[in-house]
């Protein structure tokens, strides 16, 4: 499949907005849902992060599905749907920063597969985010593969929460995440809970409030 191929996999695609309008927000948020789910569905999580000047955008992946395979599996594999979903972060984030809202005021976020790219995507294209919220997700790619991203988080804030034993997000891949965005010069605060399965749960949202309203209060 040739490049022009694989920029329409992802690319123009619907974003659902929730909270501010984007053009009257000083801080937005970028949530990501996960597979066979729905931009909608993520955005359940909105209220949760409801703040006066917050803007939340939430992209659906072309086929509920921002890559088809496991986010374990070989990178190739996944190819051109990874790239193509890394990209359609890239252009929204481009977006955000057209409405006049910077980088080091967007967070990034997501759950599951979403989880996954938000992680992949803050580790390709490393610069000081407002933050990034890991629920049950990590670097993508299978064991072993080379991390040495180039680039600096530079103090961006990262909550990582997920379960001892999450069906679908290994321990060592979560842990292997909070090593590489500390490699990366982010400031990482990665939970685990006993037996939480995969979901979200509110000790998880609280520690993501906690995040926001440290960006967003610093900010007003």
């Amino acid at each position: 499949m040739n490049s022009t191929a694989r920029q329409t996999l992802h690319q123009g695609g619907p974003v659902t907005p929730a909270g501010s309008p984007l053009n009257d927000a000083q801080a937005a948020m970028i949530l990501l849902h996960g597979r066979g789910a729905t931009a909608a569905s993520i955005l359940e999580l909105a209220p949760y992060f409801a703040h006066p000047g917050l803007a939340v955008l939430a992209p659906q992946a072309a086929g509920h599905s921002w890559y088809p395979y496991s986010f374990l599996s070989p990178l190739a594999q996944n190819e051109p749907w990874l790239s193509s979903a890394l990209q359609a972060v890239g252009e929204l984030v481009t977006q955000v920063e057209a409405a006049g809202i910077p980088a080091g005021r967007i967070i990034l976020g997501g759950f599951s597969q979403g989880a996954c790219l938000a992680a992949e995507f803050a580790a390709r294209q490393p610069r000081r985010y407002g933050g990034l919220l890991l629920f049950s997700g990590g670097v993508i790619g299978p064991a072993g593969t080379p991390r040495n991203y180039p680039g600096s988080l530079a103090g961006t804030p990262v909550f990582i929460g997920c379960s001892d034993n999450d069906s679908h997000i290994p321990l060592s891949r979560v842990q292997e995440t909070a090593d590489v965005l500390t490699r990366l010069g982010a400031q990482v605060n990665q939970q685990i809970y006993p037996q939480m399965g995969h979901t979200i749960i509110q000790a998880e949202i609280d520690q993501a409030q906690a995040l926001v309203a440290g960006l967003l209060n610093h900010n007003q």
